[in-house]
Parts: C-alpha cells; sequence; structure tokens
C-alpha cells in the first residue's frame, strides 16, 4: 500500500524535539505548583472572610498590574534575550509567592490580611506581565515553523494536565498541611523551571532588534487591530469568558449549594481542565477541516454549560458541566494560540503575545471580578445564593449572545481553513 507523505499528519512531531519535551515536562510542573497556589488562595480567603468581593478582588488585584505593564513587557520580549527575561521574572514570581506564604503564616499578626495577599497577587500579575509574552514567543525558538500548530497543542495540552492534577490534589492537601506550606513547595518548581529553560537549546532568531519608542510601544496592538481573524478569536475569547466565567465563584458553590468541602472544590476546579486535556489530545490527533465555524460552535456550548452549571444542585451535573466548559473553551485557546503564533512576524511577536494575553487575562482575571461584583450586587437584593446563580446563568446568556455578534461583525472567522503551516 501506497501512502501519501503530502497528507501524513504527524501528532508527535513538536514532540520529537528533545529540547521541547523538556520545556513542555518543566512548565508541567510550573503551572502544576500555580495552580495549587490558586485554588489556596480563594479558599483561604473565603474561609476567613466569607465575602464573594473577595474573591473578585483577586481577579483584579492580578490584571491590574498586567494591564499597567504588559505592552511594555511585550517590547522587552522583543527587543532583548526572551530567555533571561522569562528567567528574571519568573525570580521575582517566587518572591511574591514567599510573601504569600509568610502572609498566611503569619496572619493573626498582620491587621490587614486581605490587603497582603491582595499586594502579593499585584506583584505576580507584574512579573506575568513581562514573563508571559517573552514566553509565549519563545516557542519558536524550540520547534521549526511547521510543527507550531502542534507545538501549540501539546503545550495547551501539558498546562491542562498540571489544570487537572494541581487543584485535585491541592483540595486533598488544604485541611491537612498549613496554607503557607502550599505556597512555599510552589517555590520549589519555579526553580525547577528556571534550571530547565536555562539548559536549552534555542534557535536564534534573525530579526532586527528595534528599540523601545512610543510607537514601538502600540507597534503590536495595531498589527492585531488589521488582521481581523486573530482581532475577531481575541474579542469572542475576552468578552465570552469575561461573562461566563464562574470559577472564582465556585467556593460559594461549593460551601453554600453544594454544602461540601475543599476536596470537592478542587475537582470542581479540575475538572474543566480535564475536559480541555482530553480536547487537546483530540485536536493533536485529528486536523480540524473547519476552525472558524467550530470555534463558533464552540464557545455558543460553553454559554450553554455555563447556564446549566449555575442551575445545578447537583455534584455529579455540576462536575460534568464544568468538564464541557473547559473542553470547549480548549479549541478557542488552541485556535488563538496557533493564529497568532503563525500570521505574527517574529519581530513582534512578544508585542503581539503581550495584546493577545492582555484581553486573556481581561476575560480570566476580570471575569473573576466582574462574577464576584455581579454576585455581591445581586446578593444584596435576592440574598447570597441566589445572586451567585443568577450572575452565573446571565453570563453564560451573554457569551452565546457574544457568538451572535462576533459572526455578524466578522463573517469571515466562520470561514477559517486550515492552520497547519509550512516550515
Amino acid at each position: 500500500m501506497i501512502t501519501n507523505p503530502k497528507n501524513f499528519h504527524d501528532p508527535y512531531s513538536a514532540l520529537r524535539v528533545p529540547d521541547f519535551r523538556r520545556y513542555v515536562i518543566s512548565n508541567f510542573l510550573l503551572i502544576f505548583a500555580n495552580q495549587m497556589v490558586s485554588t489556596t488562595i480563594g479558599w483561604e480567603l473565603y474561609e476567613k472572610t466569607g465575602r464573594a468581593l473577595d474573591l473578585g478582588l483577586t481577579g483584579l488585584s492580578t490584571v491590574l498590574p498586567f494591564f499597567l505593564f504588559a505592552l511594555l513587557g511585550g517590547n522587552v520580549a522583543d527587543r532583548f534575550n526572551r530567555r533571561i527575561v522569562i528567567v528574571l521574572a519568573t525570580a521575582a514570581y517566587s518572591l511574591a509567592l514567599v510573601g504569600l506564604a509568610l502572609t498566611s503564616a503569619y496572619q493573626n499578626h498582620i491587621p490587614l490580611f486581605r490587603i497582603q495577599v491582595f499586594l502579593c497577587l499585584f506583584l505576580g500579575g507584574a512579573c506575568n506581565a513581562f514573563y508571559i509574552p517573552a514566553k509565549q514567543a519563545l516557542l519558536r525558538q524550540l520547534v521549526p515553523r511547521r510543527d507550531l500548530l502542534n507545538a501549540v497543542t501539546w503545550g495547551s495540552t501539558s498546562f491542562q494536565l498540571a489544570a487537572v492534577t494541581g487543584p485535585a490534589v491541592c483540595g486533598l492537601l488544604i485541611g491537612r498541611f498549613p496554607y503557607f506550606w502550599i505556597y512555599g513547595n510552589a517555590v520549589i518548581f519555579e526553580a525547577i523551571f528556571i534550571a530547565v529553560l536555562l539548559s536549552l537549546n534555542l534557535n536564534e532568531t534573525n530579526d532586527k532588534k528595534a528599540p523601545i519608542s512610543l510607537e514601538s510601544l502600540v507597534e503590536g496592538g495595531k498589527f492585531v487591530w488589521n488582521t481581523k481573524p486573530i482581532l475577531a478569536t481575541i474579542t469572542l475569547d475576552l468578552f465570552a469568558v469575561l461573562l461566563g466565567g464562574c470559577t472564582a465563584l465556585l467556593p460559594i458553590f461549593v460551601k453554600d449549594i453544594l454544602h461540601s468541602g475543599p476536596e470537592t472544590l478542587g475537582w470542581l476546579r479540575a475538572a474543566p481542565s480535564f475536559g480541555a486535556f482530553l480536547m487537546a489530545l483530540l485536536m493533536a490527533g485529528t486536523p480540524m477541516k473547519k476552525p472558524g465555524l467550530t470555534l463558533l460552535w464552540a464557545v455558543s456550548g460553553f454559554g450553554a454549560a455555563t447556564i446549566v452549571f449555575g442551575l445545578s444542585t447537583n455534584l455529579w451535573l455540576s462536575l460534568v458541566m464544568m468538564f464541557v466548559i473547559g473542553g470547549l473553551d480548549e479549541i478557542s485557546v488552541i485556535l488563538r494560540g496557533t493564529l497568532v503564533q503563525v500570521m505574527t512576524p517574529d519581530r513582534l511577536l512578544g508585542r503581539v503575545q503581550s495584546v493577545n494575553f492582555l484581553f486573556i487575562y481581561s476575560s480570566n482575571e476580570l471575569g473573576a471580578f466582574e462574577s464576584g461584583v455581579t454576585a455581591h450586587l445581586l446578593g444584596i437584593l435576592m440574598g447570597p445564593v441566589a445572586g451567585t446563580v443568577t450572575a452565573v446563568v446571565l453570563g453564560g446568556m451573554g457569551s452565546i449572545g457574544i457568538v451572535w455578534l462576533v459572526s455578524r461583525l466578522w463573517p469571515q472567522v466562520a470561514n477559517l481553513k486550515s492552520l497547519q503551516t509550512k516550515s
């Protein structure tokens, strides 16, 4: 039997690059630790304050510094050695983790416990403004251009696997170990990531390094604005997740609606990532013929599953809906990430990634803030539980509405073709 090599799809092409394999493994450990940290912060704050607003403020504390420094971070990623930028940002992020550990350990001696937590989150968000653009732009220096789609998919797969196991393990550890123990151990994983990153053999780029200027600060935004497929997919993800995100409110659902404990919180936080992990494996092994149309249907399903989750009072139904939410959201993550990688020139990649993740941070962290504030305000009128449920249901409905709006504004999204690139 004769096979046609042009039609051959290698689902493991990026993983055949040794340095990319090592990067993926170390990145898994890093995200595993950070997922445990974010799960612990939410549970510890709600346990001590019982306020939905505080859960929302954790998102605001993280996203605000990203807004302030993201464009500068993208310029730094395009101007300086990206590996060094990542190392320095990761080291600074470790200091924020140490601050969280000390705040938790000595909370009885700290009069403004909540403020200290928010300040540590602010520092972590500032570090991410430099870390994320450089890290995302580094991908091109690890694999050939033809393997970028596969690399994005496997990178997302490792992220989602860590996002499954991190909260699940954290749910088992909370109550058995002090909170500061979880924060402190995360620092070890940050150090492992730095060590692996320094050992990688990276392909050098030949693009001219432009100096940082006011013009260069906005150049990435101009590119996104003029590249309609990227603009449309980023906008779709921004508003769908901004309105439909419910992760920040999970401690309320666990304690006051499902009447359970931290183990349940761990599983509910892990369920979306488990769905995303399986979806990423499916996408790695199966080329997508109509990515744009698939994206629109996926975000619509995301909104519908959010509505069902908000109305659910059954643990198993809630778990299934969170699983579905994660799987459908992963389609958007991979398609958007691949579009940015294959359509952006290397000289702009850091700046475009900063704009891309500015939108992502807006959707995730501002979505957490929006959910917390909406639940708080509706809770004043309807009661805490009813307000939380109504906030989530309205958010899911809003996500579906955004799909309709984007399909009207940018009809070319539905006609997007294969994203596979050549070397």
